[in-house]
Formats: structure tokens, C-alpha cells, sequence
């Protein structure tokens, strides 16, 4: 009987173990998913892509449905189940099979953890987002254009929208120049003619996309004037190799050859520093910080051009081809670098093959570019005034002698600075564009150029017997 009574007692312990191990399991996660909504706005077009997040910290997600209720009526849009015990799932919907036109409506969106909790079913949270579909594109209404542009050169528009929008710009190709919205309601929007593309290809586009997704795209009337960039062979010699050897393999380490080291330096690391180029030109300000015609570097000689077609050679044959963006100024060996214009200091370090490098805002993603400095004497958030010493010339990077490499950017791509030092360009296509648009342009005269600028420098024996800078590589 007392073994009886002792085997009883066991079996009450280990139920009651079993019972308060599944209660500890059943209860431990109380805590629901969290929902997000990739779209906030109230209002959404039906073919808008709308991405739902959830996440569980303790607990994989298990399940996720959104329906939308509209009256009396349940819609199912999308459910998924997970067995991948992943803590984080997402969903991509769009509303186009609902039929629902500009309507309101509820989307509900319901998730499940994978837990014990909810006495086996999981953690459940609702959510339910009110909405508003509108079908409606938003519309642009031009108000003043460049009226013609270069090949590799800058245009500016103004233009209206008649509703909210969440982008606005002028899209080339690939590329993406935004609009920023001035004081007036108007959108004010530089943009280029990018040198690779052909003269026949160029159609810029305005667009705007609204808050609820609705897009509407208008081509921009502008004379396209066609330009031949100038070609140009280098040959590559030893001694620049050696004379750039801790330069090169600290950009493109490994095993490998003088050459093959310059190679990947001149392709790689080339393409590499454009794309950080694209994304400093994302920091820029919504209004003109700048005024008047960029200051051209003082007392310095004219030398490589903009997108100058470079052929490399190397040992007589031809090895690589690149093209130079920027114009290279040679002045006396570390001559002081003003600022062309008014702006704010929003890049300064080491960046390939511009060696060190600053990068100016001007405002609405116009930027100049100071590569191949031997000093830099501004720091990153700095504002600088026109004329202001923001470093020194160099040799730095991929220069093979000491020169200033200037260039000017429209939302990280670079143009021809050429356009910018000229007061009576900016005067007809900026400025006055403006003006026309009834929107109102800083003050802006049209002078001469002062002396030493806008024209190359006497020869170097003319001027100082310092050392002269050597014809630039890059």
C-alpha cells in the first residue's frame, strides 16, 4: 500500500512538472507581432505595390492576411502562412483586383506569432489602416524650360503640380535629377544632358508621382545641340607607376602587376568612386545657396578638358580607355584653391582616383568638385562664401603631376564646369528661366571677367620662378 501510495505521488510530481512546463511554454510569449505599412498616406492608387512587415522578437512569425472591408463587404487580398521560423516576414499587395475606385475603404491587417500563447493559436494582432483610392495623376503644368542644351551640359525647369506629390523630377535615361519646391509652390529642378547619352537619344521627362502612387510624365521641349568631345592618348609610364605604387595598392590591394594594379584603379575603383559621387550628391539643399558665375581658379593654365576620351597605353599598346570628367587647372605647385561659390561643405577626405577631394553644396543637387588636393583646410558642414581658401593643389589620387581637378555635379553627375564660370549663360538659362517662371531669382548682373579668368594663364616661365606643375595624368 505505501508503494502504491509512494508511486501516486510520483506521478502527481511529474504532471504537475509537465503541466507547469507547458503552462511556462504555453504562457511564456504574451506579446503580439508589430505591423508596419510600407505606405502611410491615406490615399493610394490600386496599382501601388504596399509592402506589410511583421515582426515577432521572440517568436517566428507564423501568419499574415489583409483584407479590405468596403460597406458590408469583405474583400481578401492576400494570406500566407510560414514555416521557415523566421522572426521578420514581409508581404507585397497592390488593391487593383478590388475594383474599388475612388472610394474609402478599411485594410485590415491580422498576424499570428508562432508561439504557444493564445492557447496554442499564437499571438494575434489586428490592424486596420483607413484609406482612400484615388485613380486621379497628378498634373504638371510647365512653367519656363531651358530652351536649348549642350551635350553634357546643365538645363533648369519650373513647373506646378496641382496636388501633393511624394516625387517630383526630371528623369534622363537612368537617371534621376529631383525637383525641390521653392517658397512660391513652383518646382525648381537642374538637370542634365549627360555625355554619354546621344544627341538623337536625349528626351528629358518631368515626372511626378502623387501621394497615393498616380504618376504623370511630360516631355520637356529643349533644342538639342549636338558637341564632340576631344580625344587624347597617354601613355603610361613606369615611373608614374612607382611614383603612385603605395597610392595604387592601397585602392586595389592583392598580388598582381604594376599595371594590372593601375588598371583596376582606372576601371573598378573609377566606377566605385562615381557611385559615391551620385550619393554625396543626394546631400544637398531644397533652395540656391549660390549667386553670381562660379570663380574660375585664379592665374591657372587651361589643361585636360571635360569628357576628354582617353586612350592608355602601355608598352605602345593600347591597354584601357576612360574618359575624364572635370577641368584641370595647373597653377604653381600647391596654389591655394578658392571656392567657386557660395555653399556648404558636404564631402572632404580621400576618394580614389580623385585622391583628396572636397565637394560643395550649392543647393537644388548643383555641387563643384576639388580633387587632387595636397591640403584641405575646411571640415564637412562647414558653410564657405565665393572666393574663401578651402584647401591647396596637389598631386594626389590619379594625377601625375599637381594641377586642380573642378569639376561641377547636377544631383551627383557630373557636367561641364564651363557652362557655370560663364555670368552670361547662367543669366539666360538659369536666371532668367526663373524670372519667366513669375518665381523670383537672386540678384545676377552680367560683367566681364576680371583678370586671369575665364582665359588660361600666362606660360609658367611668365610668372614666378616656382616650381611648375607637370601635364596631369588622369
Amino acid at each position: 500500500m505505501a508503494k502504491r501510495s509512494k508511486l501516486s505521488l510520483f506521478f502527481a510530481v511529474l504532471l504537475a512538472i509537465l503541466l507547469g512546463c507547458g503552462g511556462y511554454l504555453l504562457f511564456q510569449d504574451t506579446t503580439s507581432p508589430e505591423i508596419s505599412l510600407s505606405h502611410t498616406s491615406e490615399y493610394v492608387s490600386p496599382t501601388l505595390p504596399i509592402t506589410v512587415t511583421v515582426t515577432d522578437d521572440k517568436s517566428a512569425v507564423k501568419k499574415i492576411s489583409v483584407i479590405v472591408r468596403h460597406n458590408e463587404k469583405i474583400i481578401p487580398i492576400v494570406e500566407t502562412s510560414f514555416s521557415d521560423g523566421a522572426k521578420t516576414q514581409q508581404l507585397t499587395f497592390s488593391l487593383e483586383k478590388t475594383g474599388l475606385k475612388d472610394s474609402t475603404f478599411d485594410l485590415e491587417v491580422t498576424a499570428a506569432d508562432a508561439s504557444l500563447g493564445g492557447f496554442g493559436f499564437g499571438n494575434k494582432i489586428t490592424k486596420i489602416y483607413p484609406m482612400r483610392i484615388d485613380t486621379t495623376p497628378p498634373r504638371i503644368s510647365m512653367k519656363s524650360t531651358t530652351p536649348y542644351m549642350r551635350r553634357g551640359g546643365s538645363g533648369c525647369v519650373v513647373y506646378s503640380i496641382n496636388k501633393d506629390v511624394r516625387q517630383t523630377g526630371v528623369k534622363v535615361g537612368s537617371f534621376f535629377f529631383p525637383a525641390f519646391r521653392q517658397s512660391s509652390g513652383d518646382y525648381l529642378c537642374f538637370f542634365a544632358f549627360p555625355y554619354t547619352t546621344d544627341t538623337k537619344d536625349y528626351q528629358p521627362q518631368a515626372v511626378a508621382i502623387d501621394v497615393a502612387g498616380n504618376s504623370q510624365i511630360t516631355e520637356l521641349s529643349v533644342s538639342r545641340i549636338p558637341r564632340q568631345f576631344k580625344t587624347d592618348t597617354i601613355e603610361i609610364s613606369q615611373g608614374f607607376l612607382d611614383d603612385k605604387a603605395a597610392e595604387f595598392e592601397a585602392m586595389a590591394p592583392g598580388p598582381m602587376s604594376d599595371i594590372e594594379r593601375f588598371l583596376k584603379v582606372n576601371g573598378e575603383v573609377r566606377r566605385s568612386n562615381a557611385q559615391t559621387l551620385m550619393e554625396i550628391g543626394k546631400d544637398t539643399a531644397p533652395e540656391m545657396l549660390w549667386k553670381g558665375a562660379f570663380l574660375r581658379m585664379p592665374k591657372a593654365a587651361s589643361r585636360a578638358g571635360f569628357a576628354d576620351y582617353r586612350t592608355y597605353k602601355w608598352e605602345g599598346k593600347k591597354v584601357d580607355e576612360q574618359t575624364h570628367l572635370g577641368f584641370d587647372l595647373a597653377s604653381l605647385k600647391n596654389s591655394p584653391v578658392p571656392a567657386a561659390n557660395n555653399g556648404k561643405v558636404v564631402y572632404t577626405g580621400y576618394l580614389g582616383i580623385y585622391g583628396n577631394l572636397i565637394v560643395i553644396d550649392h543647393g537644388l543637387g548643383l555641387q563643384s568638385l576639388y580633387s587632387h588636393l595636397s591640403e584641405i583646410n575646411v571640415q564637412k558642414d562647414q558653410v564657405v562664401a565665393k572666393g574663401d581658401i578651402i584647401g591647396k593643389t596637389g598631386a594626389t589620387g590619379m594625377a601625375g603631376g599637381d594641377h586642380l581637378h573642378f569639376g561641377i555635379l547636377i544631383s551627383g553627375l557630373e557636367v561641364t564646369p564651363l557652362e557655370w564660370l560663364d555670368d552670361h549663360w547662367i543669366k539666360d538659362n538659369v536666371i532668367d528661366r526663373i524670372n519667366a517662371a513669375g518665381s523670383t531669382a537672386p540678384e545676377f548682373s552680367v560683367t566681364s571677367p576680371p583678370p586671369d579668368e575665364g582665359k588660361p594663364a600666362a606660360p609658367a616661365k611668365q610668372r614666378q620662378s616656382r616650381t611648375p606643375a607637370k601635364r596631369p595624368k588622369r
